[in-house]
């Protein structure tokens, strides 16, 4: 029955029982579906396919990247109908679905050991309660933090700042200037999220929303600082940033309206859409007094996770994992998506993010918040409401908000979390 269902749901997404040049598939062949949820990443995906089928007689990869995956996913889900590898970001969806116990322990598969210790912390980080093994196999990162015009900086010979203070007294050198330091773009409330994250991640644990979770804390108290520092940008942006979509603002920073942009690795090639010749180069978000305590905030933009029940494939799923992680078809990733691979080994860092380099190499990055954050919450439209207040209680209300948001619609997680914790906690003390 599930075969049958899968093949329907092929026809219906434009896939056959043919591939090439009409070549029908062997029925002693192992099929291996992977959906993917970057439909922008789907000519990386068909190379990288079609370079495996051409190098395996006994399994046969489908690799689908459709538009709205996500929903096509949970949809396949509620109906039994699982693809054997999904391929979605590192964010509360791959939470959730662990969480379903949809997901194969993936421990043994010999790939674990070469990827990048940080990126796995980052994957047990999503874990709503402590999971024994590995379920999420990070591939890709983006990183966030601030862009700049690089020939802009050489001419006026400006330094890179390495502390708030710093980063402060160059906005005002760049405002005297007669130059708009930082271009945010508002108008599309998302991106009111790229500072929001690179500052959180340093001024906050990277772990906050699950001692929220625990009961141990609040986002009142823990994010007091980045909301403050988050509105002080507003007096070095574009007057009235609402007025301004993402594209109007990776435009404007191309055309030189601004010196830096507060965005992420993922926006260079719109930028350079504009302005191919543009010489962009990176730093990360110094929300700090001090350079030591600066975190490159990177998320896993790309993660694999494999099907429980698709635990009878198992060999075979793990072939295609291994060819998925060789050198050459990473490259053929990042050629295509650009990013960080989430792999050890000598890859190159693109020029654009080279000033995020020792972060990265050093493994000091931490993830994205708003991996963690609901979406039936709209914390983009949370931060664009609450930086449109310009009230002396702005501040405060937001983060009030922000914690009564929390726990609506938290309320189920928060609940089982305090009784997972408060469960092992009497095993530990039963142990003694």
């Amino acid at each position: 029955m599930a075969r049958k269902k899968m093949a329907i749901l092929g026809i219906l997404l434009g896939t056959t029982a043919f591939i090439g040049c009409g070549q029908e598939i062997s029925n002693n062949v192992i099929e291996v579906e992977m959906v993917s949820y970057k439909p922008e990443a789907v000519a990386a995906f068909e190379e990288i396919q079609n370079k495996f089928n051409e190098s395996h007689d006994n399994i046969h990869l489908t690799i689908n990247s459709p538009n709205e995956a996500m929903t096509i996913l949970k949809t396949r889900f509620i109906k039994e109908d699982y693809p054997d590898i999904v391929a979605i970001g590192g964010d509360v969806n791959y939470s959730n679905f662990l969480d379903a116990d949809l997901f194969m322990d993936v421990s043994d598969f010999e790939g674990v050991k070469n990827i990048k210790q940080s990126y796995l912390d980052m994957e047990k980080e999503l874990e709503f309660t402590q999971h024994e093994g590995i379920y999420g196999l990070p591939y890709a990162a983006n990183a966030a933090g601030i862009l700049y015009n690089e020939d802009m900086f050489v001419e006026h010979g400006w330094e890179i700042p390495e502390t708030w203070d710093e980063f402060i007294a160059l906005c005002d050198t760049i405002e005297e200037e007669g130059i708009v330091p930082i271009y945010l773009g508002f108008k599309d409330t998302w991106t009111c999220l790229a500072p929001w994250n690179a500052l959180a991640v340093g001024l906050t644990d990277s772990d906050v929303y699950n001692q929220v979770n625990k009961g141990n804390t609040t986002f009142e108290k823990e994010y007091k600082e980045v909301a403050e520092k988050m509105k002080m940008l507003l007096n070095y942006a574009e007057p009235n940033p609402y007025a301004y979509s993402y594209n109007d603002a990776c435009t404007a920073f191309a055309r030189g309206e601004a010196a830096m942009y507060t965005i992420g690795s993922y926006a260079v090639p719109q930028i350079k859409s504009v302005n191919p010749d543009m010489n962009i180069n990176s730093f990360a978000f110094p929300a700090n007094e001090s350079k030591e305590d600066n975190v490159l905030n990177s998320g896993i933009d790309l993660n694999f996770a494999v099907m429980k029940e698709s635990s009878e494939k198992k060999e075979a799923i793990y072939e295609v994992l291994s060819f998925l992680y060789e050198d050459e078809t990473i490259q053929i990733y990042l050629d295509d998506q650009g990013g960080i691979t989430c792999k050890e080994g000598n890859f190159k860092v693109p020029n654009e993010i080279g000033g995020m380099r020792e972060y990265i190499e050093a493994g000091k990055v931490a993830d994205f918040h708003d991996h963690h954050y609901p979406s039936e919450m709209s914390v983009d439209a949370l931060i664009q409401t609450f930086l449109m207040d310009e009230s002396d209680e702005a501040v405060e209300t937001f983060l009030k908000r922000f914690d009564s948001e929390w726990e609506r619609y938290n309320r189920d997680l928060i609940r089982k979390v305090k009784e997972y914790y408060k469960e092992e906690h009497n095993e530990e003390e039963n142990d003694k």
